[in-house]
């Protein structure tokens, strides 16, 4: 009988904190809805591994992996490989539309460094 009371008034609580949240005014529910799908921003992962990618993003998010020796070798087995550049920068915001690209280089190969041209 105790048992069936606590059931009853956790059910009661339950309906009456959907009742205060869905009576609320609709710019609140909206900021809410907005930061319960709000997405990190992106991370820096030059120099860490391959596999670190795939377990940090978020899993919406479109991703594209290449070859940044520019050899095309195709990517079998993450964890051998490394991330040299990465699309786009790290903090900037991420979204649904936001595709993030990855070049990665196996492990032991060094990154290719840019050649920035002087402006004239």
């Amino acid at each position: 009988m105790k048992r069936g009371t606590l059931i009853g008034a956790g059910a009661a609580l339950a309906l009456a904190a959907v009742a205060a949240g869905a009576a609320g005014d609709p710019d609140t529910r909206r900021a809410r809805r907005a930061a319960a799908g709000a997405w990190p921003p992106m991370p820096d992962f030059r120099g860490g591994g391959l596999w670190r990618v795939f377990t940090r993003l978020d899993h919406r998010t479109r991703l594209d992996v290449h070859d940044a020796s520019g050899r095309d070798r195709r990517v079998l087995w993450p964890p051998r490989w490394r991330v040299c550049t990465q699309y786009p920068s790290a903090g900037t915001g991420l979204d649904r539309r936001t595709t993030v690209v990855i070049g990665v280089l196996r492990k032991g190969e060094p990154c290719p460094v840019r050649v920035t041209s002087a402006r004239r």
